[in-house]
């Protein structure tokens, strides 16, 4: 069973990166081809389904140029 404060980490993430892509105006698709990931990996991470690497992470932060602490920011 997983931890309940991973499963709220894993929500943060993907919240915050949802709020920055469509901030920027950018599709599921866009960031998935710039961060060289597939794009259902993408809408799970959205969703906070997923638990992304951290060189994911740097990947999609890079894709949405900002800094990965963005990303985990509370």
């Amino acid at each position: 069973m997983l931890d309940p404060a991973m499963q709220d980490w894993r929500k943060i993430v993907g919240k915050n990166v949802r709020r920055i892509r469509q901030k920027r105006g950018i599709s599921q698709e866009k960031l998935a081809f710039e961060a060289e990931i597939d794009l259902t990996y993408v809408g799970g991470i959205e969703r906070g389904k997923r638990n992304p690497s951290l060189l994911v992470m740097a990947r999609i932060a890079k894709a949405l140029a900002v800094p990965l602490t963005d990303l985990i920011a509370e």
